[in-house]
């Protein structure tokens, strides 16, 4: 996880006039530092900011008794891609075909995740997997290069082929003639 944040200077006299909570952590009663919202880390270069991330808690389905009918575990995670705009084009159309029916044509990437039946894991595990998604679809693909097979290989084929075509040749039952 990263951090955007923000350093602020504050005089000594302010500082002592202010009877107020002062903001997030001061050092030294001079310079404030102020979270303003947490980063999610894709690769060495590129940060989510979590705040562009929906996170919907809602009840799970299947066995688990009581404790299935009290608690919101599933985890629905949306995240608008074309709003957030930190993928470029071909980055968001990898993206699409590598997410199928995840991601709506409006551009919005839902996850579910309910693999846990805590609701920390399962967040963690969608954001882990909306990670994964995001850095697969940055990988750009290898162009191919049209090859043609070398005359040796194109002779080696010919001669197998003429191998096999004897073999079946002799398999093949002799023909009598009735002339003699």
């Amino acid at each position: 996880m990263c951090f955007h944040v923000k350093l602020e200077y504050l005089s000594p006299d302010v500082v002592r006039k202010s009877n107020a909570k002062r903001p997030d952590w001061c050092l030294g009663g001079i310079y404030c530092i102020h979270i303003i919202t947490q980063m999610i880390k894709v690769t060495e270069t590129l940060y989510i900011d979590e705040s562009d991330i929906e996170l919907e808690f809602v009840r799970s389905s299947g066995p688990g008794g009581q404790h299935v009918n009290k608690v919101s575990t599933t985890v629905q995670l949306r995240y608008n891609v074309r709003q957030a705009a930190i993928l470029s084009e071909g980055a968001q159309s990898r993206l699409k075909r590598i997410a199928g029916k995840k991601m709506t044509d409006d551009g919005i990437l839902m996850i579910k995740a309910n693999r846990f039946r805590s609701q920390d894991k399962n967040r963690k595990d969608a954001i882990a997997r909306l990670v994964d998604l995001l850095r697969q679809a940055l990988v750009k693909p290898k162009p191919r290069r049209k090859t043609k097979p070398s005359r040796a290989a194109k002779e080696r084929r010919l001669t197998a082929k003429k191998k096999r075509s004897d073999l079946k040749r002799q398999r093949r039952g002799v023909k009598i003639s009735e002339d003699g």
